[in-house]
């Protein structure tokens, strides 16, 4: 039974994760107007853990800017498999621009 509020929409989409030091570079793997599958570089114990704030900045092909706070729901990071670390974000109050856009999602 699917747990989620809203579909997923599968997408490949580079964006910044603010809350680093400086900005450092992910891609968004899936998202809905409420949550977003992060996919990133392996990464310190306690840098995406649960409950923590994250801020994302969206650069979209229009060149339009999106500013997202969010919240790590999970994380799992298998280097034995992979060279990348899987994060489950919920966006905190998303804006309209951000709904809009993926509303666009085909």
């Amino acid at each position: 039974m699917e747990r989620r509020r809203t579909a997923r929409k599968t997408i490949k989409l580079k964006a910044e994760r603010l809350s680093c030091t400086g900005k450092c570079s992910v891609f968004i793997e899936n998202l809905s107007e409420t949550g977003i599958k992060m996919i990133t570089a392996p990464h310190k114990e306690n840098d995406f853990a649960p409950g923590k704030d994250l801020d994302l900045e969206l650069e979209l092909a229009t060149g339009t800017t999106i500013n997202l706070n969010c919240n790590v729901k999970w994380s799992y990071d298998d280097p034995a498999k992979d060279q990348s670390s899987s994060v489950g974000l919920e966006i905190i109050e998303p804006t309209q621009e951000y709904k809009k856009f993926v509303k666009a999602i085909a």
